[in-house]
């Protein structure tokens, strides 16, 4: 058997190349970091989206998941945008997907989600248990995408094209944000309103000179998805300016009744990003650390229905604000977000500010409505060429037929169709290519119209391209549907910074609403027990003022209103406001907002609408306030002329509200004030009678009673002001009369006015018709307004402002003047 040799192979010869490692490391960095920042962290300025964002709306597009279709599966749009255009994990691509249709995070979702896709403190669900489709928006950032109006490259693997932007009819940057971290930069840009971005852009197209404070006008700050307030507007500034800058946002809060007995901070906004469950556990962390004082328990009662709701307890005796003070302090119900605007121009980082922002966008528009409409110029050329050919045919078919069939091929047929018609080649081959049955279809009428309107068209066009101005138009115009389609109301509160000028706080354009609190500074927490007067105006609002003594006989006046009622209690007591309706509602006065007496005289501009503090029913109004568990009755007076005091301590130990009087159904509460048994009782009807009557006079009856008769009333009259005047100021007190013709009503400009001491009144028996308090003059057959009570009188327009009285006539049965002004309110 022959020995059995084995070759050995050659020596593989060794391809070991030596590189120089510092070299080597900063060459592969710089790779990834260009990697990084191009294509992957950084938005492009121009459509606001990041490449991966961009491929998948674009490839929804392109799968026609549009608003009119149904929704897909989550998994099937990652698999096509990872298998396509996204050469990265299908993890990455989802996250972006979610955070598209997150309305919590983007101010105008591009992507309607159907499923879980998350919370602020949950994640969402799986690829697989989700849905799918393009929002409404996102059809404004691919419309026209197939106009030639942006330019598209090479797929990862060059067997696909995709886009390298979006044309982006609305400016999604500025509108939806960004956030990303690169390698050695980074971007974090807010929310804003399209409303006003859009204004702020139409301003820059008519008007490409327009300074930064020009567009600051349309776009005051931010417009966060979860509303919220943002406090300190000098950060937004300094980043419109520069592109970088810092803000604080806020919760919206209010307090409210929520037990019969408890107060608490109800949270209905939160900051942007802040889940309700972070704001819990950092609320039972600072609470355990005691840091935060005069809080009971929280509880988040939030739910798709009635949104963001987290009900926060207040121990009784705390003031609210001074505890929304240390929340804020302590916890994310205040957050600071720092702006950086980074992002890619012409391929390139670039930090840049409001106005920048605004032009890239408006260029990139500008270039988009031009690349359209030569492309559609063309499109338009293209047919008109073609139709004014098939005229031609159609007019002569039977010679074209004829050429045709005598022609030996197809080559040889256009040809003889050029030369006997006069053709071009492209319409010889139209005419050659099409079918004998769609001939039926054409005449000679509908293409002559389909001529006209393409020449219309492309004269249109042509103008277009033209003239710089008509461009301009049209991108405007275009602009202005898109955030008339989709754009929506603003929901965050811009609020200056404590301690910022009038003229700083003038310019964000923002007020705090009504019932909103904010952060106090130097608020106690606990609210002493001092002596205090609970004020009510004639325009609706609640004050208190500290000291006993009453209002307005510390001062000249009152300031910015005029006083109907006010109750001397303490700090942590209560009073009640009694509605027309006949009930008592409980008012804490440590709730109602605090103002200081100036030059003896409080000003009213700080106060508070009565309808933030108590619940009132629809149509209801307050008509007085009057003290809980006093030893003095209560005095009540209604439109029907009945009258009721009722039994000191007959209210009930609980309870926000109760009824105490009994009315008929078409009766109204007209007056309620304490009425002791030597003060005098004064009734003023429509007709111009006046009651004064002794207090006493009228025994004092249970809640449940309907009172007796006060003044008689002729057929058609109603009272319409009462009063309970003390025995000893009696000689201070006067009645004010407004007449008119009926049908007037109060703050007209029109009737007559007069004051006259009510000691010029004689008293009359109750149940009496009173006697006259005003003479008619020619045109006048009611009085409208009336007030009595402890002079100096004020008469007020219905912003506050003050209205001129004239001087107290001693005659009771005289004639009015001419009121100066129109008149609301008199106290």
């Amino acid at each position: 058997m022959p020995k059995s040799t084995t070759q050995t192979p050659p020596p593989v010869e060794d391809h070991i190349v030596d590189l120089d490692l510092p070299t080597e490391m900063r060459s592969s960095f710089l790779e990834y970091a260009y990697s990084v920042i191009y294509a992957r962290a950084l938005p492009d300025a121009r459509d606001g989206l990041k490449p991966v964002q961009r491929r998948i709306l674009f490839q929804m597009d392109r799968m026609e998941l549009r608003p009119d279709r149904p929704h897909v599966k989550s998994s099937r749009v990652v698999g096509d945008v990872m298998g396509r255009l996204h050469p990265h994990g299908d993890v990455a691509i989802y996250e972006a997907l979610v955070r598209l249709a997150q309305p919590f995070t983007m101010r105008l979702p591009l992507v309607d989600g159907h499923g879980n896709f998350g919370s602020l403190d949950d994640g969402p669900a799986a690829p697989r248990y989700t849905e799918a489709r393009l929002a409404p928006p996102a059809m404004a950032l691919t419309a026209d995408i197939d106009e030639d109006t942006v330019d598209f490259s090479p797929t990862y693997d060059y067997t696909l094209t995709e886009p390298d932007v979006l044309p982006a009819a609305l400016p999604n940057l500025l509108v939806n944000g960004a956030s990303g971290i690169a390698v050695g930069m980074a971007t974090n840009m807010p929310p804003h309103n399209l409303i006003e971005v859009v204004g702020a852009a139409r301003h820059l197209v008519d008007h490409p000179d327009a300074t930064l404070a020009d567009l600051m006008a349309f776009v005051p700050g931010p417009d966060l998805p979860s509303g919220g307030m943002i406090v300190g507007l000098e950060g937004i500034r300094e980043a419109y300016r520069t592109g970088r800058g810092k803000f604080l946002t806020r919760a919206t809060a209010r307090v409210e009744n929520i037990t019969p007995r408890k107060k608490g901070i109800v949270v209905t906004e939160l900051p942007y990003l802040v889940g309700p469950e972070k704001v819990i556990s950092r609320i039972k962390e600072a609470v355990s650390a005691k840091k935060l004082q005069g809080v009971t328990d929280v509880a988040d009662l939030t739910d798709r229905r009635h949104g963001t709701r987290l009900v926060i307890g207040v121990k009784n005796g705390y003031n609210p604000e001074a505890v929304l003070a240390q929340l804020y302090r302590h916890t994310p119900l205040e957050d600071s977000f720092g702006i950086n605007n980074v992002c890619l121009v012409d391929g390139q980082p670039r930090t840049l500010g409001l106005r920048e922002l605004l032009e890239v966008f408006v260029r990139h528009r500008l270039t988009v409505v031009e690349r359209r409409t030569r492309f559609r110029l063309a499109r338009h050329l293209e047919r008109q060429h073609l139709v004014e050919g098939l005229l031609v045919a159609i007019l002569n078919i039977d010679e074209v037929i004829e050429v045709v069939r005598s022609s030996d091929d197809a080559a040889t047929a256009r040809t003889r169709l050029m030369q006997v018609f006069d053709l071009t080649e492209p319409q010889a081959s139209y005419i050659l290519e099409l079918q004998l049955r769609r001939l039926t279809r054409f005449s000679v009428i509908e293409l002559e119209k389909e001529r006209d309107e393409l020449a219309r068209a492309v004269e249109e066009l042509e103008a277009i391209l033209a003239d710089e101005r008509r461009l301009r138009a049209v991108v405007s115009r275009e602009m202005a549907a898109v955030a008339e389609e989709f754009g929506t109301p603003r929901r965050t509160v811009l609020l200056e910074a404590p301690g910022a000028s009038p003229s700083q706080a003038g310019s964000a354009g923002q007020k705090t609403p009504s019932g909103l609190l904010t952060a106090a500074a130097e608020v106690p927490l606990t609210v002493p027990d001092d002596p205090c007067r609970v004020l009510l105006s004639t325009t609706g609002l609640v004050a208190r003022v500290g000291g006993v003594e009453p209002v307005p006989r510390t001062g000249s006046r009152v300031r910015h209103d005029a006083l109907v009622s006010q109750v001397s209690v303490t700090a942590r007591g209560q009073v009640g406001a009694v509605t027309d309706t006949g009930r008592l509602l409980r008012l804490e006065v440590v709730d109602t907002p605090e103002v200081p007496r100036t030059d003896g005289a409080p000003s009213l501009a700080g106060g508070q609408p009565v309808e933030l503090l108590v619940d009132l029913e629809p149509g209801e109004t307050v008509v007085g306030l009057v003290p809980v568990g006093s030893d003095v009755p209560v005095a009540l007076m209604t439109a029907s002329g009945v009258v009721k005091r009722v039994r000191p301590g007959d209210e009930p130990k609980s309870g926000e509200a109760w009824e105490v009087i009994s009315l008929s159904e078409e009766d109204r509460l007209v007056f309620a004030g304490t009425a002791a048994d030597t003060d005098v009782l004064v009734m003023v009807a429509s007709d111009a009678q006046l009651l004064r009557f002794e207090a006493s006079r009228v025994r004092p009856q249970g809640r449940a009673a309907g009172g007796m008769a006060g003044i008689s009333l002729r057929e058609g009259a109603r009272v319409i002001a009462g009063a309970a005047v003390p025995a000893d100021l009696l000689a201070e007190a006067v009645v004010v009369t407004i007449a008119d013709a009926a049908g007037a009503l109060p703050g007209m400009d029109s009737g007559s006015v007069k004051v006259t001491p009510l000691d010029r009144y004689p008293a009359k028996g109750r149940a009496t018709g009173g006697v006259r308090a005003q003479r008619f003059l020619r045109g006048e057959d009611q009085l409208v307004l009336a007030w009595v009570g402890v002079g100096p009188a004020r008469a007020v327009g219905s912003g506050g402002q003050s209205v001129a009285l004239p001087d107290a006539d001693e005659r009771r049965d005289a004639s009015g003047s001419p009121v100066t002004a129109p008149v609301a309110g008199v106290g």
